[in-house]
């Protein structure tokens, strides 16, 4: 069995957040405390190197303004997107959000930079330690975390570890199947998985699929909720399909809590309800009345990022 043993008096972490689109970054203090926040654009069609070099320059500009509160890093805590190998902090796979950025070696490459030991995890796996220590799961024994929005992905911390897999490929929930999807093409190339119909570009295709026109799903959402029934019906079975896949992990995994994040955890209501009544139909008795909550903490993936350098596992 997996524990996880906090350090006694967890130190300081310069912590970063790095996607397709921007990198975050902070110091995170041993309270849980995110201090000398910065935001930058990744700039990802630049390619691996520059993008390593911009997280180098705006986690030294976040280590010099912590200095000026007396905040002095005792490492850094990165997550990124992609598969990652977290013995080593390099990039094992990843999509074109950033082109090339399989094999890049991050965490030696930070570390050698920074002169500091750094630890990096996927993005979304940092999502849930973060939630799970200072959000949503606090408190919990075991918790699944759900990202719903550009695409779909998971992660599950159990007694404060989070699970990452043989290949470091665990929580990939966005190509699990479902009957909502059949035929509906997904981003890996197969066809029938939720993340295809039902991430936010699946559900703005889904929407003109069935013959409605938006620019964005921000719109199709928008539409659902002042009462277009077209808009409603493919929101409702997009949110379906999550819900069904939720409850399906329910059957296997068993978690206290579900925490759903990412941005169509914001769509409302009516999305709400239609992954409430898909987890109904399919977890059995035993699970049904697991809480699907959202998540709360507004730098989870910094927090995650800070907590799993501040963490050791032992067998």
């Amino acid at each position: 069995m997996i524990q996880t043993v906090p350090a006694a008096q967890p130190a300081p972490v310069l912590a970063a957040d790095l996607g397709g689109t921007k990198i975050s970054a902070g110091l995170v203090d041993g309270a849980g405390r995110v201090h000398a926040r910065r935001t930058v654009p990744t700039g990802a069609m630049a390619g691996p190197v520059a993008v390593v070099a911009t997280l180098v320059e705006v986690l030294t500009v976040v280590r010099e303004d912590a200095a000026a509160q007396a905040l002095a890093p005792a490492a850094v805590g990165i997550g990124t997107a992609g598969v990652v190998d977290s013995g080593t902090g390099r990039i094992v796979s990843a999509t074109d959000a950033i082109p090339g950025w399989a094999g890049t070696e991050l965490g030696t490459s930070v570390a050698a930079a920074l002169d500091l030991p750094t630890r990096v995890l996927n993005d979304v796996h940092a999502h849930a330690l973060g939630e799970d220590t200072f959000g949503a799961g606090a408190g919990a024994s075991s918790l699944l975390l759900v990202a719903v929005g550009t695409g779909i992905g998971g992660a599950l911390v159990q007694g404060g570890a989070v699970l990452t897999g043989t290949r470091g490929v665990a929580g990939h929930v966005g190509h699990v199947p479902v009957p909502e999807a059949d035929g509906v093409p997904c981003t890996c190339g197969r066809t029938g998985h939720v993340e295809g119909l039902a991430s936010g570009p699946g559900t703005l295709a889904a929407y003109r699929r069935a013959g409605g026109r938006a620019g964005d799903t921000r719109e199709v959402v928008a539409r659902a909720e002042g009462g277009e029934e077209l808009a409603a019906t493919v929101l409702r079975t997009c949110a379906l399909a999550i819900g069904r896949m939720v409850g399906g992990l329910l059957n296997v995994l068993d978690p206290e809590v579900v925490v759903l994040t990412g941005g169509m955890a914001g769509s409302g209501r009516s999305w709400w309800q239609g992954v409430h009544d898909g987890v109904a139909h399919e977890a059995i008795d035993l699970v049904a009345g697991t809480e699907v909550l959202p998540a709360t903490a507004g730098d989870a993936a910094l927090l995650g990022a800070a907590q799993f350098v501040n963490t050791r596992e032992e067998p």
